[in-house]
């Protein structure tokens, strides 16, 4: 017997079982807030939603496409849509307009869904349909279905596309990542198995819903009848503050997310308050890889567990975990922080392997089914049925290393540098709360490391010094020749810093951005 698996099985399984269960807490104070919701609610919004849809006369397969941070709207939009046989086209809006008209024109989308926030800076961004998720104008989008009546039939279709997920890395123009209904339910279903989610958990949204679809935890946490929390925009005391109200036990996010609370954390324990959550809460962390400095003030200072994973969109996302082994508990912080700060072992039903350039390569069943109208894209990206990530790596023993991305190493006289590596060096230096570096043309050398680099408040240090504690740690010619220091580095709403743009007025005038 073959059952198609689609993303409607979490939510149908969490209205069976948990109907009267909490299922979301939605941002309070907002135009259009829906308070607490149980699943008996959700799923009847989400039927709701899909009953909309039909009268507006969306068909299946069509896209409708949202624009919003965080919000319970956009938890009912992953069922109410997809689990109706319409693809979503989740959108970073913390985009230009004219990046969203793009992803819009570019996808084709029939419905976009914006946030009241959002709508005056986006009033020019249109689709045939638009509409405001502001409790008015979506009024009937997001109403309950009247009892017994029920949305048109969609024969399911695990090979469908259920969501596009438009990447925002190190590429000008954006891709459309298609991913299907088996590739985001295999992807959910293994990510819930590798961090344990159950129906005790309380999960925390730290992570913005948009972004690979909250790496599945929307789905997997649901279908468990774990309890979701709504935060909208991230800030390390009201991190902590939800973490104490709602029993937050599980969150995910960016290495940029966990400086915010450990930030918080300390300004706590100086005001000799305490820290939420110590020996309960689980933190899921991808994006970039984190200085092991940072992973072990986690464990001290939160007492929270680490978890780090590896994935891109195109593989929705999960690629590897790496969570603590038995007997790790017996290492010292900071050897075991170390381990952690590897990306970890493949997931399960995951193969992976390096190719002699060293680039990672990867297959599995939830890697993604190809670009959005792009095939020239997606021939480069699957080759042999390997998926190419573009990321540099090795094996260490059974734990994968990511080295940087292919395009982000910096050849200086002839020998390579990962920037990683020396960022990881920068991180160790108490006055240093975020760094990046890059490569930059150096007539001598034809390229020369050079670091940008945030202070932490107060903190004091010049560039000479920083450089002189990295010629302590590294070989000479893998250190910084210079650094800025700068008030802030700017990052893509998932926490990565988009290398290409921070390169660029220095490659300015140049055909090429290598020398």
């Amino acid at each position: 017997m073959k059952v198609a698996l689609t993303v409607a099985d979490f939510l149908d399984r969490a209205e069976t079982v948990y109907p009267e269960s909490l299922a979301v807490v939605d941002e309070p104070g907002r135009p259009g807030s829906l308070g607490r919701l149980t699943y008996r609610d959700v799923a009847a919004r989400a039927r709701g939603m899909a009953l909309a849809l039909d009268r507006l006369r969306i068909p299946a397969g069509a896209r409708v496409g949202i624009v919003s941070p965080n919000s319970a709207r956009f938890l009912i939009s992953f069922f109410g849509v997809s689990g109706f046989g319409r693809t979503l086209v989740p959108i970073n809006y913390r985009l230009t307009a004219d990046e969203i008209s793009y992803i819009v024109e570019h996808s084709g989308t029939t419905l976009l869904l914006v946030d009241p926030e959002l709508d005056d800076v986006l009033s020019k961004v249109t689709a045939k349909e638009r509409i405001v998720m502001d409790g008015v104008a979506d009024s009937e989008l997001f109403a309950p279905a009247p009892p017994g009546v029920v949305p048109a039939p969609w024969e399911p279709d695990e090979d469908a596309i259920c969501t596009i997920n438009y990447t925002s890395g190190t590429t000008a123009r954006p891709k459309g990542v298609q991913l299907t209904h088996r590739s985001c339910w295999l992807n959910a279903a293994s990510f819930g198995w590798h961090t344990t989610v159950t129906d005790r958990d309380v999960i925390l949204h730290t992570l913005p819903m948009f972004h690979v679809n909250g790496w599945g935890m929307p789905y997997a946490v649901t279908g468990m009848g774990g309890a979701h929390i709504v935060i909208r925009k991230i800030d390390g005391e009201d991190i902590l503050s939800r973490v104490e109200q709602e029993g937050v036990t599980l969150l995910c996010g960016a290495p940029a997310v966990v400086a915010s609370i450990l930030d918080a954390a300390a300004a706590r324990v100086a005001a000799g308050l305490p820290v939420p959550g110590r020996d309960k809460v689980r933190m899921v962390v991808a994006g970039a890889p984190p200085p092991s400095a940072v992973i072990a003030r986690v464990e001290e200072l939160l007492g929270w567990e680490f978890i780090q994973i590896y994935g891109l969109t195109e593989a929705s996302p999960l690629l590897t975990i790496n969570r603590a082994r038995p007997g790790w508990e017996y290492l010292p912080t900071d050897e075991r922080a170390k381990l952690l700060a590897q990306a970890g072992a493949p997931a399960l039903g995951v193969r992976m392997r390096i190719d002699a350039s060293g680039e990672v390569l990867a297959r599995s069943n939830h890697v993604f089914d190809g670009y959005w109208r792009q095939p020239e894209q997606t021939a480069a990206a699957i080759e042999d049925g390997w998926f190419h990530t573009g990321d540099g790596g090795r094996f260490d023993g059974r734990l994968l290393t990511i080295t940087d991305r292919k395009k982000d190493v910096i050849i200086t006289g002839g020998e390579n540098v990962s920037s990683i590596e020396v960022e990881d060096c920068l991180y160790e230096h108490p006055a240093v709360t975020e760094a990046a570096v890059i490569g930059v043309p150096d007539e001598k050398w034809g390229e020369t490391v050079k670091a940008l680099v945030v202070l932490r408040p107060e903190a004091e240090v010049t560039p000479a010094e920083l450089i002189a504690f990295c010629r302590d740690r590294m070989a000479h010619y893998k250190c910084p020749t210079s650094i800025e220091l700068r008030d802030a580095l700017e990052r893509t709403a998932t926490g990565k810093l988009q290398k290409f743009k921070l390169r660029a007025p220095y490659w300015e005038g140049r055909d090429r951005a290598v020398n």
